[in-house]
């Protein structure tokens, strides 16, 4: 009988696994490095290490990098757009927006299709939805044909104004199908009917260029997994916290842009939750990059707004990550006026850190810990040996020496930096939405998170910090904990007042129409199936829409409207309830429930921690070197207590405990740290 589940989550540097044994309730994990040139090498080199058979898998989940790496890279197969004629440079125009207002030279990057890749046809709805020239299929034809002979591969059909009306855009998608059976298309209408050229236009230009790629990768591991023993589903973490069957990945392959991302952001919930905090802040440090998520009243924070690339918006609801250059290949450098900076630029998984011997020569925040011996010589149980004067060397040439400082002190100001930075960055996520960090823990994980988790804490008057049982590969935990989801929008323009509830349930009832059959098309019982309402309302003249919950039943329309006062005063401290509100979108989640692994708690608690497995001498800025124990975590019992200052070591991360701080063991083998002397800190 199928008693394991297995999740895989692919990384820059690292590919994690996790195994949750349904019969032991235990977990196991294990790491291997990353293949970038073909991710699914890792996967299954993953899959072998772990000894896991296949066919003793019950559900194999997967958190891929495959679509935003994809994106990043821009090595799309051959794709074309066809649009309205007149509309050929709506994506390029884009929304006259810039990442950085202020620099003249720093334009937006050009659109995922060239110019010379984008064809106009004539047709013509209008904003109402009503059908001012129908589509002239012998041009349509024409086109084609034309197609064909340039050896396109995959088409995005983008028609203005569809979302009111698809009749031309999905005749358009009809003959293209006629005309070019082995050719991807997707049709604006069905990927995001939403009003908002742009958005919509680069929704689906991102979904066209990832279909063919992404399918094929799909198909390949699925195939791999179903030769090796594998029976079930592949399913696939998408950015919206849920996952996907291969058959719903063909037609929405966008969707799992961001999807490594999501998983540890739902990995931080879960450990939050789990630990007894409903307000915590994920700070999940890799070897590339830095995630950090916010998590406030036990839910995640969603956003529509969202890009790989600033000026190609994917507008699918995504968990809100703010990611930024800093992990533990991040570069040090000084910058042309002689300051010390770190990242974004990094060493990544080749060359990698100095210490790794393998060609790199820059120091990073990985040779910085080195150096200050946070970390010992070797990673992932043994997988990379360490060399520690390679650190040195590189941190001495490049940053040392040119600005005065030894060695140990060039390293501890590397490591300082990378932690304001990742400060910063949690500054963003919550005192810039209104909320404390000091109300909030600190959940620390990734292959790096442990290292740096308590100092920025710190930095932040954060008195807690949780370092889940296997840091390293929480991540791919996430991967296990989420259920098939979908997420299903309908245009609905409308003063609240006028419309009839009837007519919107009639509307939301062919939404879960759709959705229920999406559900059924992936594998999922009608018993397991879950259908969420929501409602995106404005104050008339409002550019901007406001998505609150949406019930059922006569009242539910008058309830929505008073609990969207409610949440725009919350969200932008003001509302106005004598101003009339518009209905400007219903949205719907389709989950289909997936069994979860059961964690059950230690239940017998230890606090003797029982002797180290070896000292050394670890340098910690202001302490200068400290002679520090060292601990073995497996050898760790649960509910083990130790003050800082302290080093635990384990296959897939390093935990840092500094001093002045309190450590323990949970039942569920979360290391809780708990800072003391904080600044202005509700502990002091």
């Amino acid at each position: 009988m199928a008693n394991l589940r297995v999740a895989v989550d692919v990384g820059g540097t690292f590919t994690d696994v996790c195994i949750f044994d349904d019969e032991t309730q235990s977990m196991r994990v294990t790491k291997v490095p990353s293949t970038p040139h073909d991710p699914m090498e890792a996967v299954m080199s993953g899959v072998r290490r772990a000894e896991v058979n296949l066919a003793d898998v019950s559900l194999f989940s997967h958190g891929t990098t495959v679509a935003t790496n994809a994106l990043i890279t821009r090595r799309f197969p051959k794709a074309a757009m066809v649009t309205t004629r007149g509309f050929r440079d709506a994506i390029e125009i884009g929304d006259g927006t810039k990442d950085d207002l202020w620099d003249a030279y720093n334009d937006v990057s050009g659109p995922y299709i060239r110019r010379r890749d984008r064809f106009e046809v004539t047709e013509r709805t209008d904003y109402a939805g009503n059908i001012i020239t129908e589509l002239d299929e012998t041009e349509a034809r024409q086109l084609a044909a034309l197609l064909r002979k340039r050896g396109v591969t995959t088409v995005a059909v983008c028609f203005l104004n569809s979302y009111a009306n698809p009749a031309n855009e999905i005749r358009m998608r009809e003959i293209l199908e006629e005309e070019l059976p082995d050719t991807a298309i997707s049709a604006s209408a069905e990927i995001l009917p939403e009003i908002f050229e742009h958005d919509r236009f680069n929704t689906t230009v991102s979904n066209a260029v990832l279909a063919p790629l992404v399918t094929g990768y799909v198909d390949r591991l699925a195939t791999e997994l179903k030769a090796g023993g594998y029976a079930g589903d592949l399913l696939l973490l998408h950015s919206g916290g849920g996952s996907m069957t291969p058959r719903m990945v063909k037609r929405y392959p966008v969707r799992l842009a961001a999807s490594g991302i999501a998983a540890g952001a739902i990995a931080a919930k879960h450990v939050a939750a789990q630990c007894g905090f409903e307000n915590a802040v994920g700070l999940d440090m890799g070897g590339t990059s830095t995630d950090i998520c916010l998590v406030s009243g036990g839910e995640l924070r969603i956003t529509k707004e969202w890009q790989v690339e600033y000026g190609h918006p994917i507008v699918f609801p995504s968990i809100e990550v703010l990611t930024i250059g800093a992990g533990g290949g991040s570069l040090a450098h000084l910058d042309i006026a002689g300051s010390l900076r770190n990242g974004p630029q990094s060493a990544g998984a080749a060359p990698g850190p100095a210490c790794y011997n393998t060609g790199g020569e820059a120091p990073t925040n990985c040779d910085a810990n080195v150096a200050m011996n946070r970390l010992g010589t070797t990673l992932a149980g043994g997988a990379r040996e360490l060399d520690r004067s390679l650190s040195l060397e590189a941190i001495d040439r490049v940053i040392g020496k040119p600005l005065g400082m030894s060695t140990e002190q060039a390293a501890h100001a590397i490591v300082q930096v990378a932690n304001a930075n990742m400060a910063d960055a949690v500054r963003l996520v919550s005192i810039r939405r209104g909320y404390d960090p000091r109300d909030f823990a600190l959940i620390a994980f990734g292959g790096a998170g442990a290292l740096h988790g308590a100092e920025v804490a710190r930095e932040l008057s954060i008195p807690t910090v949780v370092v889940p049982a296997n840091p390293g590969v929480t991540s791919a935990l996430g991967c296990l904990l989420v259920d098939i989801r979908h997420d299903l929008s309908l245009m609905y323009n409308a003063p609240a007042n006028q419309v009839d509830p009837k007519d919107v349930e009639a509307e939301f009832a062919a939404l879960e129409k759709e959705a229920t059959a999406r559900l059924r098309h992936e594998g999922v019982a009608d018993e397991d199936a879950m259908l969420q309402r929501e409602i995106s309302m404005r104050y008339a003249g409002q550019w901007r829409s406001l998505a609150v919950p949406m019930g059922q039943g006569p009242g539910a329309l008058a309830q929505a409207v008073e609990t969207f006062h409610q949440q725009h005063e919350k969200e932008f401290a003001f509302s106005q309830e004598d101003q009339p509100v518009e209905i400007y979108q219903l949205g719907l989640s389709a989950i289909g429930k997936t069994p979860k692994p059961g964690f059950v708690p230690a239940t017998e608690l230890t606090a003797d921690p029982g002797a180290p497995a070896s000292r050394r001498e670890v340098y910690f800025g202001a302490d200068g070197w400290v002679d520090t124990p060292v601990y073995e975590r497996s050898l760790l019992p649960a509910g083990a207590t130790f003050e800082g200052p302290a080093i635990i070591d384990q296959l897939d991360s390093t935990t840092v405990v500094p001093p002045r701080t309190t450590a323990e063991i949970d039942g569920w083998g979360n290391i809780r740290i708990h800072l003391h002397n904080l600044e202005n800190s509700s502990e002091g």
